[in-house]
Parts: structure tokens; C-alpha cells; sequence
């Protein structure tokens, strides 16, 4: 039989575990990641923080990753060593997993897919699996855990690069919807390039080509900050519990839910 000193600190100890500030982290590449592509640019990432309460904000993004180097690399093992119950963790990948293995391979490139397509790398010789496959098994990871999963669909490059705009949805926005629809209940999905597209066309092409100095993917830290609120829209549209900890309202917000 336990004794009373025994139970109180077992109580204690529970309570500050309920009670404890959650964290959200981010894992993503150079387009939410500190630093962002270089000179002149920031990730989206750095400025989330200011938009929640209640919850902290750890970026955890790194430049040039893909879900499969993320996922090869340890990352999403380590970030699952970290999380706790009621933690977050934001997946937004795409920009580094296109390609093709038929050729070349730069560690990063995802087999082609939606589900559980293997391809073998001319280069490695590894079995490479699909983004869907990646974040699937991450997100695993974190679930098992008691944390949330939020899915992104990655940022948009500039839609108005050639003078008149122009975005569709790239196919990570789908396999991303899958990769939710199969965690379950702990998951839930952004469409943060429809997002930032649709804020982007209304601020036109001066505003937005100014938003990248360097090239057509990575933004400035002013448009970090537009993209970041972007992201606020959508996952406040969405009904996420995570919007549970916003600074703002749905209203408040620039944009329309989509």
C-alpha cells in the first residue's frame, strides 16, 4: 500500500503534467525555418509565435529538407522523444520532394505516389517511399504520444512571377488530406497554399513580387509575416483544435475561409 507522502507527489506530479504550458512544433523546410533561404528571407515559422497564446511555439524547420530526408535524418524520431500529451506538431513539406529518382537523386526526392509506392534510388540503393508514406509514419509518432498532428500544404512560389497570377494546387495538398484522413481524430489539415494565394492575388503583384528578393520560393521576413497570417486563416477556417490557442479571431483575420 502506498503511502500518503506517495500519493501526493503522484498527484502532484500528475497535476503539473495536465497543467503544463503544451508546445507546438514545426517541422517543415527553408520556407518556414529560421534564417529561411538566405539573406534577406525568414520562414513563416518565426512569426506563428506571435499569433498564439497559451501554447509555445518551438521551430524546429530546417533548410532543403523533404519529408523523406526529415524522416532519414531522425528529425520527426527526435521531435517524438519530445512531444508529450497534448503537444502539436505542424508538418509542411513539398517544396524539396518533387523531382525524379530516374536519374538522379538528392537524398531528398519522395517516390511518386499517394499511398505505399516504393521506389529503389539509382544513387543510396535505399527503398524510398512516397510524402504520403513519411507523414504517415511520423505522424504516427507523434499520436501514439497523445499529440496532435497539423498537415500543411506547402507555400505557394510566387503567383505572380509572370506579371499575371497564377497558382493550382500542388499535389502534395491532396496527399496531405490523405495522410489526416488516416491518422484520425488527432489530425487535422491546412490548406495553407490556397491561403497564401488567395492573399497574395488580392494584394497584387507589386506587393507580392517585392515579398521575394532572392528568387520565386523564399519570401522576405514582411512576407513571412503575411504568409504566417495566412496559415492563422486557414487552420482558424479549419476548426483545428490548435485554433483553440489563437491570438485572433476567424474575423479578424485578412481573407475569406475557403
Amino acid at each position: 500500500m502506498k503511502s500518503f507522502t506517495q500519493i501526493l507527489v503522484a498527484a502532484t506530479a500528475l497535476a503539473t503534467q495536465v497543467c503544463a504550458t503544451p508546445t507546438l512544433y514545426l517541422a517543415g523546410d527553408s520556407t518556414m525555418a529560421l534564417g529561411g533561404g538566405g539573406t534577406g528571407t525568414q520562414g513563416f515559422g518565426e512569426y506563428l509565435k506571435y499569433s498564439f497564446s497559451g501554447i509555445n511555439v518551438v521551430n524546429k524547420a530546417v533548410a532543403g529538407r523533404s519529408a523523406r530526408s526529415y524522416w532519414n535524418e531522425g528529425k520527426f524520431a527526435a521531435l517524438a522523444d519530445l512531444v508529450v500529451a497534448g503537444d502539436y506538431v505542424l508538418f509542411e513539406f513539398g517544396h524539396n520532394d518533387g523531382g525524379s529518382l530516374s536519374t538522379t537523386d538528392n537524398n531528398r526526392t519522395d517516390c511518386y505516389g499517394a499511398g505505399s509506392e516504393t521506389c529503389i534510388s539509382p544513387v543510396t540503393g535505399e527503398t524510398v517511399y512516397t510524402y504520403v508514406f513519411y507523414l504517415l509514419q511520423a505522424g504516427r509518432l507523434m499520436t501514439a504520444k497523445g499529440a496532435h498532428v497539423v498537415v500543411a500544404s506547402p507555400t505557394p512560389d510566387n503567383p505572380w512571377e509572370s506579371g499575371t497570377f497564377s497558382y493550382s494546387s500542388p499535389r502534395f495538398t491532396g496527399y496531405g488530406q490523405t495522410v489526416v484522413t488516416s491518422l484520425g481524430s488527432l489530425a487535422a489539415f491546412v490548406d495553407h497554399g490556397t491561403y497564401v494565394a488567395n492573399r497574395f492575388q488580392s494584394l497584387g503583384a507589386t506587393a507580392v513580387d517585392a515579398f521575394y528578393p532572392n528568387d520565386h520560393t523564399h519570401t522576405s521576413p514582411a512576407g513571412a509575416n503575411v504568409v504566417a497570417g495566412a496559415f492563422m486563416k486557414g487552420l482558424m477556417c479549419g476548426g483545428s483544435a490548435l485554433s483553440a490557442y489563437s491570438k485572433n479571431t476567424t474575423s479578424s483575420i485578412a481573407g475569406s475561409c475557403v
